[in-house]
């Protein structure tokens, strides 16, 4: 195999980072050494929400009731592309200085690549590389695109929907599709002005008489840059209680849905696919759905 990797040991983050690397950039041998992955019990924490909602200040202070707890977790922080060369825009660096050497933390930074629903294209693979390395916990924080921002829902088994009380009427103009999406509410920043209408707001459109979801959605009160609220989020996260068999099944599926749309598409180059389009598009007789049956 080209890429002449081994599965990443106990806190064998060099390695963990060359075979992120490796199924990142499609290396030859990549796929060897996801069929070589074994299964694992680490449990994957979904964190997103609106630009400016403070999820970067929530995951580190998140971090640090997890490594207080003896706990190992793993980071992986979706960027927005640069729109240059494509890499992340935002460094792990900056953002959590103070866990960056820490020997049970491991943090890397990943490029969304323009994908809509704030992931990275190869999120599941790179999730299931790093849950090879035995954490407690990986956080996945996404870029925080709003209303479309639904994919992680597929992935984490825990999803964390982060609000701040200047949404003001974000609880009416949010689409259904993210309040659907959520295991936990948390509303950040709670020392804000219009905090105590938002989490009464909220707590009434969840209730059971409103909302179709059959068990109680918490909503938790937090001020992150405080460490304000974190510890009964933890203890949230570690008492939460799923109908596992169900749930399971249904990420598993659309975890495998996922890899198949995406071995589909790998042959499609976009560029050549856009030429090919401007080329078409100027004939008399296009037809969007003939020309999409060419690539089917």
């Amino acid at each position: 195999m080209e890429s002449g990797f081994e599965q990443p040991g106990v806190n064998d983050f060099k390695t963990l980072s060359r075979a992120i690397s490796i199924v990142e950039n499609e290396v030859q041998g990549y796929e060897e050494i996801l069929k070589q992955l074994k299964h694992s019990p680490t449990k994957i924490i979904g964190i997103t929400g609106a630009p400016g909602s403070g999820k970067s200040s929530l995951t580190d202070v998140l971090i640090g009731e997890i490594i207080n707890d003896q706990k190992k977790v793993g980071v992986l922080c979706i960027d927005p592309s640069s729109p240059f060369n494509r890499g992340a825009l935002l460094g792990d660096r900056i953002r959590m200085s103070e866990w960056y050497n820490h020997p049970e933390v491991f943090i890397r930074s990943l490029a969304n690549k323009g994908s809509l629903g704030g992931l990275h294209p190869k999120i599941i693979e790179i999730t299931d590389v790093m849950k090879a390395a035995d954490f407690d916990y990986i956080i996945i924080e996404t870029v925080g695109v709003g209303q479309s921002e639904v994919d992680i829902a597929s992935l984490a088994d825990i999803t964390i929907v982060v609000l701040v009380p200047e949404g003001g009427d974000i609880i009416q103009t949010m689409k259904a599709g993210l309040m659907e999406v959520a295991d936990i509410f948390v509303i950040n920043k709670f020392d804000r002005p219009g905090s105590a209408n938002l989490y009464n707001n909220l707590k009434q459109m969840l209730a059971p008489v409103f909302h179709r979801s059959q068990k109680e959605i918490p909503v938790l009160k937090t001020i992150a840059s405080q460490k304000e609220g974190i510890p009964a989020l933890y203890k949230t996260i570690v008492n939460w209680q799923f109908d596992k068999d169900e749930i399971k099944v249904d990420l598993i599926m659309e975890k495998i849905l996922s890899i198949i749309q995406n071995k589909k598409m790998k042959g499609i180059n976009k560029d050549e696919l856009k030429t090919h389009l401007l080329k078409a598009t100027k004939e008399d007789h296009f037809n969007l759905y003939q020309f999409a049956e060419k690539y089917c």
